[in-house]
């Protein structure tokens, strides 16, 4: 007799039949459904002087030769390669006074991620949090990162922290195997090669067996709830479809830009729209025509000094490259979200792990935590908004420093969590942020 579904979940069915999904899909439903965020990730420390932060004003060493040019907010200004932001900044805020003081990419990152100026090795990011605390109402992910990291950091944004496995992120594209490369598909939701269905059936069968007899191994029942979600991911349609980019409409994926950081953020929109709570997207934006790969750390612009061109440039690592597709790219996410109705629920976070120094040194900048940018938009966010201030040279904070701990709170209160929610490895030691939310960031 062919078992029924529920009999191939009981006995840890997936693990012996072959199917095993990371543990990442083991979170908890809840009723409500609650915000989401796409966190774009400028890995390499985009430069916030050449920006969102220009500053005409400044010597040239500092100020660099971009024009900043007008947006639709009276008196605020960006760089003159960010057109379509530029029309569309009554949709997002600026915070100019991001600070903290790790100027590694390795350390600089685990800060950034994790919204601690000092984080254990453990700590969790931030969508390791949202999939423990803000488990999809769908069997999708509910938490996905997009576009890998390079070697400049430990692989700890693959893990779930002391949280555990479970709310590890579902890792999608790697170097140039991403949602842009021609053929491009998801294939974790395959069965394994080496078990065809009559084999399938055999140790379908095999497993009921043993049900009869009563041999349920030790802990069966604690983890049938999450053996169902994984079975469903595994079978159902809905996981399937969210990471399938050919059901776009080719204008609107032309919109989004075809290289890697717009077809990431189309992937990552649907994937929102599927009901997953936070998508991290690494701002890789490709490679010029002719160029070989190197990493993904599209800003980490240090110049010709390190081999890497000019940072005004438009090879790989220069802003005359990035910043036209960033524009592209984010402007087309915060359109499309709006368009659907999502960008109230769902915050859009766009930073680096550090900006750059403010001057320019061998045609490039260094790495600088002490004052850098973030745009917010959605979630709540006051559209059209500045908030905090640099010095004259966008060198150091003038006006409302933003740390780690109350970046972090006020990412989490814009997700509707609070961030006096308790976590910790114990579940109860360690609030969910240390610092308090910048509520002058929501209308």
């Amino acid at each position: 007799m062919k078992p029924t579904r529920r009999q191939l979940l009981q006995l840890g069915g997936l693990g012996a039949l072959g199917l095993g999904l990371p543990q990442l899909f083991a979170a908890d439903r809840r009723a409500a459904r609650p915000k989401s965020c796409v966190f774009i990730v400028q890995y390499g420390g985009c430069s916030q002087i050449d920006s969102f932060d220009p500053k005409p004003d400044a010597p040239e060493e500092v100020r660099g030769p971009f024009r900043p040019i007008a947006t639709s907010v009276p008196g605020t200004r960006v760089c003159e390669h960010l057109p379509h932001l530029a029309r569309i900044a009554d949709r997002y805020c600026l915070v100019r006074s991001m600070t903290h003081g790790n100027p590694g990419h390795d350390g600089g990152m685990h800060v950034a991620m994790t919204g601690h100026s000092q984080p254990a090795e453990n700590t969790p990011y931030f969508g390791a949090v949202a999939a423990k605390l803000l488990p999809p109402g769908r069997d999708v992910p509910p938490y996905v990162w997009v576009q890998n990291l390079a070697g400049d950091v430990q692989p700890r944004y693959l893990t779930g922290g002391f949280l555990g496995p479970r709310y590890a992120p579902f890792r999608v594209g790697t170097d140039q195997d991403t949602p842009s490369a021609p053929g491009f598909r998801v294939r974790a939701f395959d069965p394994a090669p080496d078990v065809p269905a009559p084999r399938l059936l055999g140790r379908a069968d095999l497993l009921t067996r043993v049900e009869s007899a009563g041999r349920t191994p030790p802990g069966a029942a604690d983890l049938q709830t999450h053996r169902e979600k994984a079975f469903d991911l595994l079978t159902g349609p809905a996981a399937r479809a969210a990471f399938d980019l050919d059901r776009e409409p080719e204008r609107l994926r032309d919109r989004y830009g075809r290289h890697p950081l717009g077809q990431n953020l189309l992937l990552a929109r649907r994937l929102i729209e599927a009901g997953t709570r936070l998508v991290s997207v690494t701002a890789w934006t490709g490679l010029p025509p002719g160029e070989k790969f190197r990493n993904v750390q599209t800003w980490d612009m240090h110049g010709t000094g390190a081999g890497l061109g000019s940072i005004f440039g438009t090879g790989h690592f220069g802003l005359g490259w990035a910043l036209p597709r960033v524009d592209e790219a984010v402007s087309a996410l915060l359109d499309d979200l709006s368009d659907r109705g999502l960008l109230e629920t769902t915050l859009v976070v766009m930073v680096g792990e550090f900006g750059r120094s403010p001057k320019v040194s061998g045609e490039g900048r260094d790495h600088w935590p002490q004052c850098y940018t973030a745009l917010l938009a959605g979630g709540g966010v006051r559209g059209g908004a500045v908030y905090g201030a640099s010095d004259k040279t966008a060198g150091y904070v003038k006006d409302a420093p933003v740390r780690p701990e109350d970046f972090g709170a006020t990412l989490f209160h814009a997700l509707g969590v609070p961030p006096e929610t308790r976590l910790g490895a114990d579940g109860f030691t360690l609030p969910v942020s240390a610092g308090r939310p910048v509520l002058d960031l929501f209308g």
